[in-house]
């Protein structure tokens, strides 16, 4: 029998958990993303060209699609577990990738470090789901989410310090450290016969998990959208660093403090997810970001001729889009409350997905058109995703 109500503990118990998940998602998401603005000391740092390191990202997002063999088995054997087996790839792959810094092993630190956020992230959106109710959801994610922005607040200008303090390697000792503390620290705080969803029938989780997400249009449309979005966004986002450092000639700890603009557009996002998202209505405010979205993107080539404006326009593209993708992940929590783990993950193998197109076409698009071609081609795709949007949720309402 499947339990699709939210399930409760004490209070206090939940904040704990919740916020110290919260904590080392923060630090799961810089290993994820400090190759971004870091690309060119990457590429430096291992003898090889800014496009090798940018088909390395590329390869890091497809782990994003290993989520739909993980997530249902969140679903059946307990959140706690999957959270765990993130934290402690992401303190595998980086010690990796400090210990030994060549290509591969960086690519397989990158590849562990991205499998770690894509057991760990459905995980902890499925953990909340289950005990939080609908009409308090966009809050909790969008407290959960701010993880991200810490990422670009935080994570990746530390980051930066400590390669310009210590080499390109140091982080990833760092970020291994802290895998090391989250699993002790989720393995002492959740709950061991925490709830599961999918039920212990002989059916293979995983035809039940397909069917699932390929049965209902709401699920559908919810990841086609997260596909072109997320696609559109890291068509952007794999070269911006580039596009700072070639333009306005910043350093590496100055493109990692640039960043920080990066994080506090993201942290507005979701904080008018978290306050907002609610009140306004889940579906309405998603259309709203992603009309904004492709607003930005087609404004940032004319607004970002120096680099006040380049950065304020930076600010406002990733506003946007965070805000619209912490509030998608708001509502898909709810597409279907049976396997909510398994929706996260075909969620976010799409999302990921899409990223890998996005960084694989981000260089060669940015090489040969610049910033303005950058800004057209993820204007385009981002529009497409509202069409996926409109299609999906038609008829949708949430259930009572």
């Amino acid at each position: 029998m499947k339990n699709t109500s939210p399930s409760y503990m004490s209070t206090s118990r939940l904040i704990s958990i919740v916020g110290f998940s919260t904590l080392i998602r923060l630090f799961i998401n810089t290993a994820r993303r400090f190759a971004y603005p870091f690309a060119p000391a990457l590429s430096r740092g291992m003898g090889v060209s800014l496009t090798a390191v940018t088909s390395m990202i590329a390869v890091n997002q497809i782990t994003g699609l290993f989520g739909l063999v993980f997530a249902p088995l969140g679903d059946k054997w307990g959140y706690r577990l999957m959270m765990m087996a993130g934290t402690g790839a992401l303190a595998v792959g980086m010690f990796c990738g400090g210990l030994f810094p060549y290509y591969g092993m960086v690519l397989l630190a990158l590849f562990l470090a991205g499998l770690g956020k894509t057991v760990f992230d459905p995980a902890l959106q499925a953990f909340v789901g289950s005990r939080i109710p609908y009409e308090r959801r966009g809050m909790a994610i969008g407290i959960c989410e701010t993880a991200w922005a810490g990422a670009s607040l935080l994570g990746i200008p530390l980051a930066g310090i400590l390669i310009a303090r210590f080499g390109w390697q140091f982080p990833f000792f760092f970020l291994g450290a802290i895998g090391v503390i989250g699993l002790l620290g989720l393995y002492v705080l959740i709950p061991v016969n925490e709830q599961k969803s999918i039920s212990t029938e002989k059916t293979s989780i995983y035809i039940t998990a397909i069917s699932q997400l390929i049965r209902q249009r709401s699920p559908l449309g919810a990841m086609g959208f997260a596909f072109l979005l997320n696609a559109g966004n890291d068509n952007l986002f794999v070269v911006y660093g580039a596009w700072l450092e070639k333009n306005f000639n910043l350093g590496i700890v100055a493109l990692g403090i640039a960043t920080t603009v990066i994080g506090a557009a993201e942290l507005l996002g979701e904080m008018i997810t978290a306050f907002l998202g609610d009140r306004i209505g889940l579906p309405r405010l998603i259309t709203m970001g992603t009309i904004l979205s492709t607003a930005c993107y087609i404004a940032l080539p004319a607004i970002g001729i120096n680099l006040p404006l380049a950065l304020s326009a930076l600010f406002f593209v990733f506003l946007a889009f965070e805000l619209t993708i912490v509030t998608s992940i708001s509502l898909c929590t709810e597409l279907l409350p049976e396997a909510r783990a398994t929706m996260m993950a075909g969620f976010l193998a799409s999302a990921g997905l899409g990223r890998v197109v996005g960084a694989l076409i981000g260089g060669p698009i940015w090489i040969s058109g610049g910033i303005h071609a950058t800004g057209i081609v993820s204007a385009v795709i981002t529009g497409l995703a509202l069409v996926f949007l409109m299609w999906g949720l038609k008829g949708w309402k949430p259930t009572p």
